[in-house]
């Protein structure tokens, strides 16, 4: 029996592989708390009461989610949530960008393990802990966002897309899709999706919430909702006109300790580079780690800068003063906009955060904001890394059955693994065959090229460069015949491919490249109960899905 269940995905962060492994400077100095200690969570838990002061009023919070959600189709279960976060239930948060089709499956994964976290927690503590969803619609890298994978019905990765004009540097919710977009963007979808069962009420579903979304982070929102109805998911979207307004009073506190702030970030940023990890966001100099919505239209989303005294964007064509910054912050909160080191900060502001979920990248730059919350008078809370899984239909099992394929084979040496099999079917010996040819008309050949060169030393170099010809033309013999050979087994590489194809699709892990739209056409809803059913962990880890 092949085992297929005996991998970890490798962690390209070492900072964040160290905390994971619980390594005890890295906790210590970077982050305080660890996700593996069953009693930091009953610590930060205490700790959430005494700092009550620091966050917003839970009511106000809760009446913004529930105005948010509710225009997402909430369910009862969600719903539910929000009036625990009223009540000041503590919550497990993460987020991600808003993706088309929700972007990669690591999307979900996260979801998942903030569920997951969630019910961990609330049955150790013995009370309601709230998962959440912070979707980052304020970012405005649409290009990460505005794309996605699926395997078409002819066994090709296919790109899945949606445009915008390319002078818009706006954030993605405030990026506005016609609804001839997403019928182009539906269209593409219904093409590429094989048919199935499921297909024509999911494709049926998806052109309802088209109808009702404005934005991809609008149609995000309503995939994450309908996906998750059950768990209680309540969702937030960082670029809410309701949401700016209770953060006002953060922003005011990010302008007034703005020094202290920067200098946290430096500091620590030095920390982290002497203990020998690299940064895995930009800490600069005179960076006030905070953006501003621009010109009248508010479309443009500058980074500020500090300069004598003053704020001003990167190119230098718009400045203010404090006072100005100020001004705007009390008429128009809907201006400002955090960056990825301010944003740990006003998540904590809006909610009492138990835990938050992060990917290994995350982790990393989240090292880098222990001393920024110290300053605000705050304590960064429990980092959870994120869980991974790897949906594993069962043709595809089947197949890496039959040619003995481990997971490991199929992630670190495929082609390896496909050549040595494809050599092993080899009963005529064709590569013994050539290269035994090759020796012998070698050393068959030499011997004349010796009796060339006595008579003239010139003809030594030509005789070389014509045995050199011939043997190229073998080999190229040899390919030729190799592949005439293979053409035997073209359903056998096609089942082989394919299995790369769907475990490590652009030699990426799946999860990294696939939509998870794929498997909702399928399986309907099976896949993701199949992902709820298996192991969790609250230090993240890797995990096959059989389906």
């Amino acid at each position: 029996m092949v085992d297929l269940h005996k991998y970890e995905l490798p962690i390209a962060q070492a900072l964040s592989a160290d905390y994971i492994n619980g390594k005890q400077q890295v906790v210590e100095k970077l982050y305080g708390y660890y996700a593996g200690n069953d009693t930091d969570w009953v610590k930060r838990a205490s700790k959430l009461t005494e700092l009550q002061h620091t966050r917003v009023n839970s009511e106000s919070l809760a009446n913004v989610l529930k105005a948010y959600n509710e225009r997402l189709s909430a369910s009862e279960a969600t719903i539910a949530n929000i009036a625990h976060i009223a009540q000041g239930a503590k919550v497990v948060i993460g987020g991600q960008q808003a993706g088309i089709w929700t972007g990669p499956l690591l999307v979900v994964h996260k979801a998942v393990s903030i569920i997951q976290a969630a019910l961990s927690a609330s049955e150790q503590l013995q009370e309601k802990i709230v998962p959440v969803f912070w979707i980052a619609g304020e970012d405005h890298d649409w290009d990460e966002v505005n794309h996605t994978y699926v395997i078409s019905p002819d066994q090709q990765l296919k790109k899945l897309s949606i445009g915008r004009d390319a002078s818009l540097k706006t954030s993605v919710s405030r990026t506005a899709i016609s609804a001839e977009q997403w019928q182009e963007a539906l269209e593409e979808l219904s093409e590429q999706l094989p048919g199935s069962e499921f297909k024509e009420q999911l494709v049926q579903e998806l052109q309802q919430m088209a109808e009702k979304s404005n934005s991809l982070s609008d149609f995000f929102g309503h995939m994450l909702s309908k996906l998750f109805a059950q768990y209680g998911l309540v969702l937030i979207d960082s670029d809410d006109a309701a949401v700016r307004a209770i953060e006002s009073s953060m922003f005011a506190r990010l302008l007034k300790h703005n020094d202290e702030l920067e200098e946290a970030y430096l500091q620590t940023a030095q920390a982290v580079r002497d203990m020998g990890y690299s940064l895995q966001a930009d800490v600069t100099a005179n960076s006030a780690n905070l953006f501003v919505f621009v010109k009248e239209s508010q479309s443009d989303r500058v980074l500020l800068y500090k300069e004598n005294g003053e704020f001003r964007d990167r190119k230098n064509q718009y400045r203010w003063t404090m006072e100005q910054l100020e001004q705007l912050l009390q008429h128009e909160p809907q201006s400002f906009s955090n960056n990825v080191l301010t944003r740990p900060l006003m998540q904590d502001h809006l909610f009492p955060v138990l835990a938050t979920v992060l990917g290994s990248g995350e982790i990393s730059y989240w090292g880098l904001t222990k001393q920024a919350f110290e300053v605000l008078g705050m304590e960064m809370p429990i980092i959870v890394p994120r869980m991974s899984y790897t949906l594993v239909e069962g043709i595809i099992a089947k197949n890496m059955a039959k040619y003995e394929l481990s997971f490991a084979d199929v992630m670190d040496q495929f082609q390896e693994r496909k050549q040595q099999w494809l050599h092993d079917q080899d009963e005529l010996h064709i590569a013994d065959q050539f290269g035994h040819v090759r020796e012998q008309f070698t050393a068959m050949y030499a011997p004349l090229i010796e009796l060339a060169g006595s008579i003239q030393s010139g003809l030594a170099k030509l005789g070389d460069t014509n045995m050199n010809k011939i043997i190229e033309q073998m080999t190229y013999m040899e390919a030729k015949t190799v592949d005439a050979q293979q053409k035997q087994f073209e359903a056998a590489i096609r089942q082989l491919d394919r299995v790369e194809l769907t475990l490590k699709p652009n030699g990426k892990p799946q999860e990294r490249v696939l939509s998870m739209i794929s498997y909702w056409n399928r399986y309907d809803k099976v896949w993701l109960d199949a992902i709820f059913a298996t192991g969790y962990s609250r230090t993240g880890g890797h995990e096959i899905v059989h389906l």
